[in-house]
């Protein structure tokens, strides 16, 4: 239990957590936007499905099995806590505090429960957002009272006749709330209030209904936690290592044999008996994960004789496991694992692609995902389909050049200082040089959009 002191000191770390949050929540939206796929529009706009009915659903729409589609439903975030403290919980303690403190040290404690009130608030609007079902009825929902673990019940009802009895009670009140907008006091007034509170009150005997039990987790979901926990605090840690770890209680009932056939599960691979735990990302979307790991730590360029290269680099163990999971998710390209640094540092493994299909159907599907590197991915694409069937045209050579230019710009534009003259390359040409696609070109020779040339 943190006393007075320490939670005056940690009112700076309070409001630091809330601005890393906030980048946080960008580019996990970022992210879903990548993704393409809106599962809050998707089971949302629908009639009460149980769950059973909503992972069909998800199923038949996304192309995914029955269980991926259950791992898309099952996001309901984790408790929010701090030093083993619920929020409201700490928020209290924290006004008990604020009334022995004057001046500026009562001010910014002010502050900070201000902002972590905002910042729970946010979590629970983010709990309402994944249970798909009463998200549209978010309006009368905030009306009623709720904690967080209220909500963790609601996320709990898989039966439709249940979640129906649910909605009915919110609809009752909203629509009660609505006749009684601009109505002056009367009879039927008060009849509508009575209304109102009757709908509460069947709203609380709902959440009543579903046990407290039904949110513990079983032991094997325990289990689950624990080895997911030390391998990403560990990582490249063994089965042995996490059963030597785990507390007495947990350690009885498994055994280092158990944990490896756990891990397959878990979306942690091994590499010679070393767990890493592998991001989410490349299960939903092996596309969007593979054009953001490009962005940081790949590259498209070209070669002299204007080979294509688009080429992976991750170094350590840790980097090899990623690579091997990648390589198996993509389906091609060639592995170049444990080579030995310049630097003589970690070893380093690359995933590699060279041949001009592979290329193609690798920035094709890249593409919309690309933040940094989609003008060297469209500028590989117009080449291989330039040298596929227009290596006669008059314009071919011509345009080679200009790619190559241009790719050199794309990888280098950055590069404070770097001496463009050495590579034949003048800045004022650069946009004359973007200008100059031949796309539309090939569309109309290929009557793509357009009318045959001759």
């Amino acid at each position: 239990m943190p006393t007075d002191e320490e939670l005056i000191e940690s009112i700076p770390q309070i409001e630091e957590l809330k601005d890393k949050k906030e980048e946080l929540d960008e580019v996990e939206t970022a992210l879903e936007s990548d993704l393409g796929v809106d599962i809050n529009k998707l089971l949302g706009d629908s009639y009460i499905m149980s769950e059973h009915e909503e992972i069909t659903k998800l199923s038949d729409s996304l192309r995914i099995n029955a269980t991926d589609a259950r791992k898309q439903l099952n996001v309901f975030p984790p408790n929010y806590t701090i030093q083993d403290q619920t929020i409201p919980d700490l928020i209290r303690k924290m006004r008990m505090s604020r009334r022995k403190l004057k001046g500026s040290q009562r001010d910014k404690m002010a502050k900070a429960i201000d902002t972590m009130i905002d910042a729970y608030s946010d979590h629970l609007s983010k709990c309402i957002d994944t249970i798909y079902w009463l998200n549209p009825y978010k309006i009368p929902l905030n009306k009623m009272r709720y904690n967080e673990k209220d909500l963790h019940k609601l996320n709990k009802i898989k039966d439709s006749s249940k979640r129906k009895k649910v909605i009915d009670s919110l609809c009752k009140y909203w629509e009660a709330e609505l006749e009684q907008k601009d109505m002056v006091y009367s009879k039927e007034y008060s009849t509508l209030s009575k209304a109102m509170s009757l709908a509460k009150k069947g709203f609380r005997t709902c959440i009543a209904e579903v046990t407290d039990q039904s949110l513990n987790k079983s032991k094997k979901e325990r289990q689950e936690d624990f080895i997911v926990k030390m391998v990403c605090e560990n990582p490249g840690i063994g089965a042995r290592g996490i059963h030597e770890r785990m507390p007495l209680n947990m350690s009885k009932i498994t055994s280092p044999n158990v944990i490896s056939k756990m891990i397959n599960k878990l979306d942690i691979i091994s590499v010679d008996g070393s767990y890493h735990k592998i991001p989410t990302m490349i299960k939903k979307n092996i596309w969007a994960y593979t054009a953001a790991f490009i962005d940081s730590d790949g590259y498209i360029t070209l070669d002299r004789n204007m080979n294509p290269r688009v080429g992976l680099v991750a170094t350590g163990a840790r980097g090899r496991a990623f690579m091997e999971e990648m390589h198996k998710s993509i389906g091609y390209g060639r592995m170049h694992l444990d080579q030995k640094s310049p630097q003589d540092t970690r070893l380093i493994n690359r995933l590699n692609f060279y041949s001009q299909g592979d290329v193609t159907k690798l920035l094709t599907k890249c593409l919309p995902h690309f933040r940094l590197k989609k003008g060297n991915a469209k500028l590989l694409l117009e080449l291989i389909r330039m040298k596929k069937g227009y290596k006669k045209a008059d314009w071919y050579k011509p345009r080679c050049d200009e790619i190559f230019k241009l790719m050199k710009w794309e990888n280098h534009k950055d590069h404070v200082g770097f001496n463009w003259l050495n590579e034949g390359i003048y800045l004022d040409n650069i946009q004359k040089y973007q200008d100059n696609c031949k796309i539309s070109i090939m569309d109309s020779l290929e009557q793509i959009g357009g009318s045959h040339v001759v």
